[in-house]
């Protein structure tokens, strides 16, 4: 038998991504406010880099913390 570990995507194909939508964004963000990595995210590469790339620009827009100061 062989065993597929293979993660799907928690985005869906036709879900559009927008550093606006911050619920969804926060699902790949830590605690400590890091930016998950694919490892644990089960993202591919394309999503992920969009992913950087909207938590990043959401931090400068100040809609999500740089850090998270519990």
């Amino acid at each position: 038998m062989i065993s597929d570990n293979k993660k799907f995507s928690p985005i869906k194909p036709g879900e559009t991504l927008d550093y606006k939508d911050i619920d969804l964004l926060r699902k790949f963000i830590n605690d400590q406010g890091k930016i998950l990595s694919r490892r644990f995210t089960g993202l591919t590469s394309k999503q992920q880099k969009k992913i950087t790339k909207y938590i990043k620009r959401a931090r400068i827009l100040a809609l999500l913390p740089f850090l998270n100061k519990d």
